[in-house]
């Protein structure tokens, strides 16, 4: 596995359930909030009836550099929050977090770049927090 082009991903020696507290917990040190949660695992068994490795989609916010970025564009909402996914895969705990430079990118106004920029480094700090981080196998 390899980071995408849209996010990066790192390793964590940490079990599921507490890589989940734990991202949470980062996150909001550097000030952003759990907008939604969304268990993947349990909508595909409740909704398919089908048995899926633990995945859960953690949708943050920061609300100043959410309101920076919507006075910029106020469309920029369909590329809000920024998600993180924490999953077990391969007997390894994983965290993806989204590159907040997509919505510069996707949006093509240079205005957001700083806002862009700081939310990056943000979570930057963030992802770095977290213990055992590496890059996966």
């Amino acid at each position: 596995m390899t980071d995408v082009d849209y996010g990066r991903t790192i390793r964590v020696d940490l079990a599921y359930d507490e890589a989940v507290t734990r991202v949470k917990e980062v996150f909001q040190e550097q000030g952003f909030g759990v907008l939604t949660e969304i268990d993947v695992r349990a909508t595909l068994k409740e909704k398919l009836d089908e048995e899926t490795e633990p995945y859960v989609i953690l949708g943050f916010c920061n609300p100043q550099l959410a309101h920076r970025a919507l006075g910029v564009e106020p469309e920029i909402g369909l590329l809000l929050p920024c998600n993180v996914v924490v999953r077990r895969h391969a007997e390894q705990t994983l965290v993806h977090a989204q590159d907040a430079g997509v919505m510069v990118r996707i949006a093509g106004r240079p205005e957001l770049e700083p806002i862009a920029e700081e939310a990056a480094q943000r979570i930057g700090r963030a992802m770095d927090s977290l213990p055992g981080t590496s890059r996966p196998r």
